[in-house]
């Protein structure tokens, strides 16, 4: 009976013993074990970091990326429309040079048609002339007079390019201050006469009296005086000679054509 329990007390003595390095074999084992998980653990949750992290960045360059392409498309449509403005400025200067040849042909032609009026001053030729005579210290028109100045003016109502020349003038009695006043006055009624009563434009009259200058006759009698108190109205023409001027024009244009 000793004997059976002192084994019994062996055995579990044993048991115990076995219990106990067994457990710290265990652990022994599994704590290498678990180090290693807790590594792999660590380097799986700064692995998901990194993965967060490289999503994140991703993220941004394609953030960046978008705003990239949608600045480059917006400065792209800028210079287009740029690039239609320019078009527009450029079409626009060439219809402005466009014009301005034009403008520069006919300015060269109307040059040239002015150039040819000057060559041509002289060709101003005298058309018709009348002598108005007024008696002794008189300015007054008479009758005879008005009906010479309206055969005058009739003549050259229809003229495009003519002047009249008016010149007054006195015989030598007096003094020269009183007959150039004198002179003056008669050929401000000639004037006033082809104003007024026959619309001669008077840009169209050029006057001007003379006094005692340029006598008709130089003798001493009343009738060579009588003779010197007049005035002298001209009309000078050149339609003729714009005539010829127009129908050379006109020849050119017809060559142009």
């Amino acid at each position: 009976m000793k004997t059976h329990l002192a084994i019994t007390c062996l055995l579990a003595g044993a048991m115990l013993a076995g219990g106990c390095a067994t457990k710290k074999y265990v652990r022994n084992t599994t704590a290498p074990v678990q180090a290693k998980v807790d590594q792999v653990g660590e380097q799986t949750n700064r692995n998901s970091q990194q993965i967060e992290d490289t999503k994140t960045q991703v993220k941004q360059l394609d953030e960046k990326a978008t705003n990239g392409i949608s600045g480059a498309n917006e400065r792209a449509n800028a210079a287009d429309q740029h690039a239609a403005t320019a078009d527009q400025h450029a079409g626009e200067a060439m219809n402005r040079a466009n014009a301005a040849n034009q403008l520069g042909e006919q300015n060269s032609q109307a040059l040239n048609s002015l150039r040819g009026v000057i060559a041509n001053i002289d060709d101003y030729k005298l058309q018709s002339s009348v002598a108005v005579p007024f008696g002794f210290n008189k300015y007054s028109l008479t009758d005879t007079s008005k009906q010479d100045l309206d055969k005058l003016a009739t003549d050259v109502k229809d003229g495009k390019r003519f002047f009249i020349a008016v010149e007054g003038y006195t015989d030598s009695t007096g003094s020269r201050a009183y007959n150039e006043m004198l002179s003056e006055k008669r050929a401000d009624a000639v004037v006033r006469y082809l104003v007024a009563k026959h619309d001669i434009p008077i840009y169209r009259i050029h006057e001007v009296g003379l006094g005692m200058e340029k006598p008709v006759d130089e003798a001493r009698n009343r009738e060579a005086r009588a003779k010197n108190r007049r005035v002298e109205v001209k009309v000078y023409s050149a339609d003729q000679a714009t005539a010829g001027l127009a129908s050379g024009n006109t020849s050119a244009s017809r060559d142009q054509q």
